[in-house]
């Protein structure tokens, strides 16, 4: 069966370039699907969606949308639309991929339109702002979205423009073909969350280990900010059936600013869906301040917290870590148990006292015990009574650790 491929264009400027790409789409034997969110005036090639019905979808009217000197408030309009009428293509069974192309305009709006889309759906952006990093990570945000730099902008027919769109056709359709749809757990074994970061990976690594031993299946979500976010995402659609959260340290980063700030979320999307939390402090040992050249411009982050007085870890000038102090272990501790104070389903704490991280445990550059220990009794001081706090005589790699944490959390689940 001919898989159907959704085009998001604006056929008012981009008919004769969306209609190229949408000759080599049915080429290779695809369905296509054409959905017009062009502002500006009539289109020049027929839409199977026409701006007028994505304009209506969305509360507006495409007369007044066209009208209007406020480009911003419109498109938002058409995004509303757009997202409706993907969503109906969805539930009918008519959407297998979805492609589209443009600069900054373009690719913001028709990638609004796919973050609404499940994972594992194909979703392909040709975009000539592709490598722009200021834009970069807000058009792919927390979802599988395939970007393609175009090079050129994509206007009119030549021979590059060609050669992008034919290409792009065929990674589409490619991607189609592979995919069986949104992607739903197979597995009849427990599917748990898993966090880890470079600093403390060891644990993540036993624990993953541990789990798939004793026959659960484990996903692992690199705790870098985005990595976090995608999780509480897939968290809060039911996609997991347990979390052991080594690295919850985006909660501190999102307090102060620091590199891995993981949204005003995180920590809370498991406990909202019920499901059992063991979580450990891994990572709050660290800020996240790099590059170097924030300190040395006077990076707020930097002057605010004094982080210059501290200790500081420098593997390379991107990625540098520097100490947290006492008050704000005790920060943390204050806001994790408010988020977890709120979770449905059981929760437990452990900590490992001789260091939670390889930068923290004895002889490591950020290595401060007498920091470290701030945590604990603020920690308790803010949790509701029937979350237990266990601190354990080991630290973060030792596997007796990690068994406690699988133990813990198996026995929770049964």
């Amino acid at each position: 069966m001919a898989k159907n491929i959704v085009i998001i264009g604006s056929l008012d400027t981009k008919g004769l370039e969306t209609a190229y790409l949408k000759k080599q789409i049915e080429a290779k034997g695809a369905h296509t699907i054409l959905v017009d969110i062009g502002i500006g005036g009539e289109p020049t090639i027929t839409p199977d969606i026409s701006s007028d019905e994505i304009a209506k979808a969305g509360g507006g009217d495409i007369h007044e949308i066209r009208a209007s000197r406020d480009t911003g408030k419109m498109a938002l309009i058409m995004i509303k639309g757009a997202n409706i009428k993907v969503q109906e293509l969805l539930k009918k069974g008519k959407l297998d991929g979805i492609i589209s192309f443009g600069g900054v305009s373009n690719t913001t709006s028709a990638t609004t339109v796919m973050k609404t889309l499940p994972f594992g759906i194909p979703k392909f952006m040709i975009s000539s702002s592709a490598s722009m990093p200021a834009y970069a990570a807000s058009f792919i945000g927390t979802k599988d979205i395939t970007m393609m730099h175009s090079v050129v902008d994509i206007s009119d027919l030549n021979d590059l423009t060609k050669a992008v769109l034919e290409r792009a056709a065929g990674g589409i359709c490619g991607m189609a073909e592979a995919s069986s749809g949104a992607v739903e757990p197979q597995s009849d074994a427990p599917l748990i969350a898993v966090t880890s970061f470079k600093f403390c990976e060891a644990c993540s690594q036993n624990v993953k280990d541990l789990l798939e031993s004793k026959g659960y299946t484990v996903i692992i979500f690199h705790a870098n900010g985005i990595g976090d976010m995608a999780m509480e995402e897939l968290l809060g659609q039911g996609l997991c059936d347990g979390i052991i959260d080594v690295v919850p340290a985006g909660v501190f980063e999102e307090m102060i600013g620091g590199n891995r700030a993981a949204g005003p979320e995180r920590l809370e999307a498991a406990g909202l869906s019920g499901i059992p939390q063991v979580i450990t402090p891994s990572g709050f040992d660290m800020i996240s301040c790099g590059p170097l050249g924030r300190r040395d411009e006077g990076d707020a982050l930097w002057t605010d917290r004094h982080l210059g007085e501290r200790k500081i870890f420098v593997p390379d000038e991107f990625r540098v870590q520097v100490r947290s102090n006492g008050s704000e272990l005790e920060e943390i501790a204050q806001e994790v148990a408010r988020k977890l104070n709120g979770a449905k389903g059981s929760v437990r704490f452990f900590i490992p006292t001789l260091g939670w991280s390889s930068l923290s445990v004895e002889g490591a550059d950020l290595c401060e015990p007498e920091t470290d220990a701030f945590f604990a009794p603020a920690l308790r001081s803010h949790l509701k009574s029937d979350i237990e706090v266990i601190e354990k005589d080991l630290d973060y790699a030792s596997p007796q650790f990690a068994e406690a944490l699988v133990d813990a959390l198996i026995e929770m689940m049964n």
